[in-house]
C-alpha cells in the first residue's frame, strides 16, 4: 500500500508528490495521458528538426515560486534560458514597448521612446514591488489566508501603504494607465500583461495583474527551460523517481474510494483498485472531482450547486509554427523579445476582450507571440525560428465578427479560418511573416482538453482570474484551502487558490495540508475539524 496517491501528473501533482516524498512518504502519481507533464509539455510536431511546446512556454511564476525554487531543479537536469528582451508590444507607427529584466535598463528604454514623465511613473510603481518584495510573492502562493506573510506585508506598508494597496489590487488596468503614463506605451504593457488571464482592462483587478507579470518579468524574466517544456516536467519527474516515487501513465483514475466520509484510495478506469494509507491528493478540476470522481452522495448539496455555478475562464487556439527565418517585424526591436503582444491599442485590447466575454468571436483578435528560439536557440536550427500565437476564444460562440461564419464546433475547416485570421494579425505587425511558415499546427478548445484534460473547453487557467472565484471564493465560497470535505482528499489542481500558472504552489499547498493532518496532534483534531469545516462551509447554501 503507498502513503499517498496523486491523480494528475501536470506540474502540480508533480510538485505535490516531490513534496511528500520529501517527507518520507511512499507516494505513487497516477497520470490519464501517455506522458507526464499537464501542460508542460514540448514535441517535435510541427516539424522534425524544430521544438514546439504544447501548451505553455515561458514560466515567470516557476522561476519566482517558493514551492518550485525550492526543490533545486538545477540539480535533475533543469537549465533556464531567456530572449534578450521579455516581451515587446509594437505599436502602428514603429514603436516598440519593451520590457526588459532590470529596473534600470527599462527606465532607460521608457525615456527614450515615451518620454522622462513615464519613465519616472514606471520607477513608481516599481518602487511599490521592492517595497513587497519578498512578502508579496510568498502571500501569493500561500494557503489561504496567508497570515505570517500577510503580517509582515502589513508591517511594511503601515495603512496608508495598505490602502493604496487595496486600491491597485481593485484598480483596472485601463485607469491605472491613465492615472500613471502620458503616453500608451507602458500602459498597453501592462495591460496585454493582464490579457494573459481573462480580464478585461476595464476589470477590476486588471491592473495589479498585469503589473505582477510585468514587475516578475523585470526582476525574473520569463524564462524558458533549455530543450522545451518537457525538460521542467522532466527534471520534476527526475526528482521525484530519485526519492523513491513512481509514476503509472496512461492509467485514468474513474473514482475516488469514500467510505465513513473518508478517502481509502482510487479505482482505475481499468477496474484496479489502489489504497492509500495516508491520502489522496487530486490535480484534476473541480468539477471532475465534486460530483464526478467523488459521488454525489458524499458531498454537501451546497458545494455541488457551488460547483455548478463554477465559471471557467476563456478558451484558447494555439498555433504552432516552424518558421524558416525570423519574423520580419516592422519594430525591429521586437526581434529580440520572447513574448510579443499584437494588439495595436488599448481600444483594440478591450473591444477584443469585450466581444469574447460577450460570446462574439473578434475578427481582429489579440494575440500572444512566443519567439522560442530567440529565447533558447536550441529550438530550431541556426537562423530559423520555432513560434506560436495564442488568442482566447469564447467558450460558446454564439457569433462570428469575421468573415467565416465560425460556430464553436471547432472542426479542421474552423480550425484553418481562426488560424488564417491570426495570421493576418501577425501580417499587421510582420508584413510578409506567411512567407517564412515552412510548417505549422493549429491546436483548437477540443484538441487542448484531449491533449490535457485539465483545460477543459481549452480553458488554460483552471478557472476564471475574476474577484468572484479567487481566494476563499476558489473554487467555490467557502472553500479557498486545499481540505475538502471529504477526510483525506486534497483539492491540489490550478482550480484550488491560488489559481493558474505554472507555480506548482496548488500541489504544494495541498502536500502541506496532507503532511500536517498525519501530525500527531493534528492527524488526530486538525484533520477531521477541517475536513468538517469544509462540509459546513461548502453545506451553507443547502436547503
Amino acid at each position: 500500500m503507498t502513503d499517498a496517491i496523486v491523480i494528475g501528473a501536470g506540474p502540480n501533482g508533480l510538485v505535490a508528490a516531490n513534496v511528500l516524498a520529501d517527507a518520507g512518504w511512499r507516494v505513487e502519481v497516477l497520470e490519464a495521458q501517455d506522458q507526464p507533464g499537464g501542460a508542460v509539455r514540448s514535441d517535435r510536431g510541427v516539424h522534425p528538426d524544430y521544438v514546439n511546446d504544447l501548451f505553455s512556454s515561458f514560466y515567470p511564476l516557476a522561476a519566482a515560486s517558493p514551492a518550485i525554487t525550492a526543490l533545486g531543479l538545477e540539480d535533475h537536469g533543469l537549465t533556464w534560458s531567456h530572449a534578450p528582451i521579455v516581451l515587446a508590444h509594437p505599436l502602428p507607427d514603429g514603436r516598440c514597448a519593451l520590457l526588459h529584466r532590470g529596473l534600470e535598463t527599462n527606465i532607460d528604454a521608457f525615456e527614450r521612446s515615451f518620454g522622462r514623465p513615464d519613465a519616472l511613473a514606471w520607477r513608481r510603481l516599481s518602487r511599490l514591488w521592492q517595497e513587497l518584495d519578498p512578502c508579496l510573492v510568498r502571500a501569493m502562493f500561500a494557503p489561504f489566508p496567508p497570515v505570517r506573510t500577510g503580517l509582515a506585508l502589513a508591517a511594511r506598508l503601515r495603512a496608508a501603504g495598505l490602502l493604496r494597496l487595496a486600491r491597485l489590487a481593485a484598480l483596472p488596468v485601463r485607469r491605472m494607465a491613465e492615472e500613471e503614463f502620458d503616453r500608451d506605451g507602458p500602459g498597453l504593457l501592462l495591460a496585454g500583461c493582464a490579457l494573459h488571464a481573462d480580464l478585461l482592462p476595464e476589470s477590476p483587478g486588471s491592473a495589479v495583474f498585469g503589473w505582477l507579470m510585468a514587475m516578475l518579468g523585470q526582476q525574473y524574466g520569463w524564462p524558458v527551460p533549455v530543450g522545451g517544456a518537457s525538460a521542467l516536467s522532466g527534471a520534476l519527474v527526475r526528482r521525484l523517481e530519485s526519492r523513491g516515487g513512481t509514476i503509472r501513465c496512461g492509467t485514468r483514475v474513474s473514482e475516488v474510494v469514500v467510505r465513513s466520509g473518508r478517502a481509502l484510495g482510487v479505482r482505475t478506469a481499468d477496474g484496479d483498485s489502489v489504497r492509500a494509507r495516508r491520502a489522496v491528493l487530486a490535480d484534476v478540476p473541480a468539477p471532475h472531482l465534486y460530483g464526478g470522481l467523488v459521488a454525489g452522495e458524499h458531498l454537501p448539496a451546497g458545494l455541488l450547486d457551488g460547483v455548478r455555478r463554477f465559471q471557467w475562464d476563456f478558451a484558447t487556439v494555439k498555433v504552432d509554427w516552424a518558421l524558416d527565418g525570423p519574423i520580419p517585424w516592422s519594430a525591429d526591436e521586437a526581434r529580440r523579445a520572447g513574448t510579443v503582444h499584437l494588439g495595436a491599442n488599448m481600444a483594440d485590447l478591450s473591444d477584443y476582450a469585450l466581444q469574447v466575454t460577450t460570446g462574439r468571436l473578434p475578427a481582429r483578435p489579440f494575440g500572444l507571440l512566443g519567439q522560442m528560439t530567440t529565447a533558447d536557440p536550441s529550438r530550431s536550427p541556426a537562423g530559423t525560428e520555432s513560434a506560436w500565437m495564442y488568442t482566447h476564444v469564447p467558450q460558446h460562440v454564439v457569433d462570428d465578427l469575421g468573415p467565416d461564419g465560425i460556430t464553436g464546433r471547432w472542426d479542421e475547416k474552423e480550425g484553418e479560418a481562426i488560424a488564417h485570421r491570426m495570421e493576418e494579425q501577425v501580417e499587421r505587425f510582420a508584413p510578409g511573416f506567411g512567407d517564412h511558415v515552412a510548417a505549422r499546427r493549429v491546436l483548437t478548445p477540443p484538441v487542448l482538453e484531449r491533449l490535457d484534460g485539465n483545460l477543459v473547453g481549452g480553458a488554460i487557467n483552471g478557472g476564471t482570474t475574476a474577484a468572484h472565484q479567487q481566494a476563499v471564493l476558489r473554487p467555490v465560497p467557502g472553500t479557498g484551502r486545499p481540505e475538502t470535505p471529504i477526510e483525506r482528499l486534497y483539492l491540489a489542481s490550478a482550480c484550488a487558490h491560488p489559481g493558474g500558472g505554472v507555480h506548482g504552489a496548488c500541489g504544494a499547498n495541498a502536500a502541506r495540508a496532507a503532511l500536517r493532518a498525519q501530525g500527531v496532534v493534528t492527524g488526530r483534531l486538525l484533520g477531521p475539524a477541517l475536513a468538517a469545516a469544509q462540509r459546513a462551509l461548502a453545506g451553507a447554501g443547502d436547503a
